[in-house]
């Protein structure tokens, strides 16, 4: 009558079910936050941010010698896609749709002003303005009014964004919306009402210095 022989069972080392524990659990808390799968996960750790950014340093003080005389909101919805070659876009590629708003600001330049272009009268009563034609200012994107309504991305895109965090993921957009605005700033009547109320701003300052006639022409 024979004994059967047990085998010795192979132990697996503790810091390798350690190890192995401790990288499941990352998995999990790392897939819950990023997809978000796990309802009220954050809520569950007691997230907090905290603002540890330093004092604002003042660079350089310019003059202004402008009249802002008129300010223009624009919306506009952009629509970006990028695909690769040879490759199909639920793969590798992306499409954007994003409503960016912002304002566009029309000045009259009056810094620049020569002896001849102001002249008056003997008698104070009448006078004669000649400015430079208004101009428009940088395009300016309100992102608290810009969103993005929404995100189309391949497999291999979406495999990237889950172990990267690109802060300038909305940049390319951002940028085409703010071009997109300067454009539509150009084709608005948003100078010649500059122009008007600048016009208008200047004859009531004068008349009220008690000049009876007051002339203004714009020109380049």
């Amino acid at each position: 009558m024979t004994t059967p022989v047990k085998r010795p069972t192979a132990r697996v080392p503790g810091w390798v079910k350690a190890l192995g524990a401790t990288v499941v659990v990352l998995a999990v808390l790392f897939a819950g936050i990023r997809l978000s799968v796990l309802p009220g996960l954050k809520d569950l750790f007691g997230t907090e941010t905290r603002d540890r950014s330093g004092p604002a340093l003042l660079e350089s003080i310019q003059d202004i010698s402008r009249y802002d005389a008129a300010s223009g909101n624009f919306q506009v919805v952009v629509d970006l896609e990028k695909d690769t070659k040879f490759l199909p876009d639920a793969v590798r590629g992306s499409r954007t749709l994003y409503v960016g708003a912002g304002t566009v600001d029309a000045y009259v330049d009056l810094g620049g002003l020569k002896e001849g272009d102001v002249r008056v009268d003997e008698d104070r009563t009448s006078a004669v303005l000649r400015l430079p034609r208004a101009r428009l200012g940088t395009p300016s994107l309100d992102v608290d009014r810009s969103y993005a309504v929404s995100k189309q991305r391949g497999l291999l895109d979406r495999l990237g964004d889950l172990f990267s965090d690109n802060p300038n993921s909305e940049q390319a957009v951002q940028k085409l919306a703010v071009r997109h605005i300067r454009e539509a700033a150009k084709e608005s009547e948003l100078t010649e009402r500059a122009e008007a109320n600048t016009r208008g701003m200047l004859q009531g300052l004068l008349r009220s210095l008690g000049f009876e006639r007051v002339r203004i022409t714009f020109a380049d």
